[in-house]
């Protein structure tokens, strides 16, 4: 009996404290620490959130049935229209020149005299050193003497056999001397003008390669490096199955990445011949080098313009799509009304070349229609669309 009026007791507290809980803040529930009294206010909160959770649902329900906006994917579009497309082949090339040398000596001997210096400028044919002649100058002076006497003799006889005065044979043995030492000379003005180093084209002497004073071995001591920059191309190897795009006269845009320029050029010339190791031809591409800014053995990237189509269908790369049986297809919005709203239709297209994200299509496509590009991963043939493009 004492157990029930306990119990009894406790349950009137309980109801009484609710009761009076509801008029208290949350605050004063838990500055008062009465356990029972938080409880309880935990109780009745949670019982209001499910109450609230469960009225949510109901106009989460009522509002995906009635808002027919909201089931619409938002897309963007493009309008298809024809424009010039260029296509490029990539290829790596190296820069060089045909006028970079290094001068070996065609006689041997010291070298006596270097008239230049590195980084000056010389004309063709200008006298950049000389090589100790050996006494080959005593003997042309020698020669020479000799050679003036065999002339004046063969003039003297010449004259007298003019007027049938004297031996046929003495003229023609006067006539022979000459020659011959005449020859002579200039077989020996020939080895006197190896001992010169001259110029073989205009150009920089960019490198002096062997002191005054030293002796040099003909062919194999390397004098002096001269360059010209005014005359620089870039050397590069294309792909045999190019041979039929890739000509005389095209146009090549021809970037130095270290340099960060750019240029705009022509291939100047093909070759003929098909490495067969490679299977690859030699193109040659003019490059103007007015601040002499390119030096020979710079890296460049080339790009040849190999396919030219002034009525281009293009289309980004990224828009498009394979199905199972590998064709490729993007998705067209037809029957667009006012407001924007039309229906993605599924489109089997065929392309041709790619330029970056940039691809031509060749069958599939007609200029006007509009391309969904934006959201095109998202949508399913047939299905409404809303365009927002502004």
């Amino acid at each position: 009996m004492k157990n029930t009026i306990t119990i009894i007791f406790i349950l009137a507290l309980t109801l009484y404290s609710c009761g009076g809980s509801d008029k208290k803040s949350l605050a004063e529930i838990i500055a008062d620490e009465n356990l029972l009294e938080i409880r309880a206010k935990k109780s009745s909160i949670i019982k209001d959130q499910k109450v609230i959770t469960n009225q949510l649902k109901q106009l989460d329900e009522a509002i995906d049935r009635l808002d027919k906006v909201k089931k619409v994917p938002l897309i963007t579009t493009i309008t298809i229209k024809d424009e010039k497309f260029n296509h490029y082949l990539e290829l790596q090339g190296s820069v060089t020149t045909k006028e970079l040398l290094i001068l070996y000596p065609e006689f041997s001997g010291i070298l006596t005299e270097i008239y230049v210096q590195e980084g000056q400028w010389v004309k063709k044919d200008q006298i950049l050193a000389k090589i100790d002649d050996g006494g080959l100058n005593q003997q042309l002076a020698q020669l020479q003497i000799q050679t003036d006497l065999a002339k004046t003799t063969y003039e003297r006889r010449k004259r007298l056999w003019d007027q049938k005065i004297g031996s046929e044979m003495q003229y023609l043995q006067s006539k022979s001397n000459y020659e011959a030492q005449d020859k002579a000379i200039k077989q020996l003005q020939k080895q006197l003008d190896k001992t010169l180093i001259k110029a073989p084209f205009s150009g920089t002497i960019d490198d002096i390669l062997t002191e005054q004073g030293s002796v040099v071995v003909q062919g194999q001591s390397q004098l002096m490096r001269i360059i010209n920059l005014s005359n620089m191309y870039i050397e590069t190897n294309v792909p045999e199955k190019h041979i039929t795009y890739i000509t005389k006269n095209k146009n090549v845009v021809v970037e130095f990445p270290i340099l960060g320029i750019s240029i705009d050029s022509k291939i100047r010339q093909v070759s003929d011949f098909i490495n067969p190791a490679n299977r690859t031809f030699k193109v040659e591409i003019a490059v103007p080098n007015k601040d002499n800014q390119i030096k020979p053995n710079l890296t460049a990237k080339v790009k040849i313009n190999d396919y030219t189509n002034d009525t281009a269908l293009l289309i980004p790369q990224s828009i498009i799509s394979e199905n199972a049986k590998g064709e490729q297809y993007i998705y067209v919005v037809k029957n667009s009304n006012e407001s924007g709203e039309g229906i993605a239709e599924q489109t089997i297209i065929e392309t041709g070349k790619s330029q970056g994200d940039v691809v031509e299509v060749t069958k599939g496509i007609d200029i006007g229609n509009e391309i969904i590009v934006e959201g095109a991963r998202r949508v399913n043939n047939g299905q409404t669309v809303k365009v927002i493009n502004n």
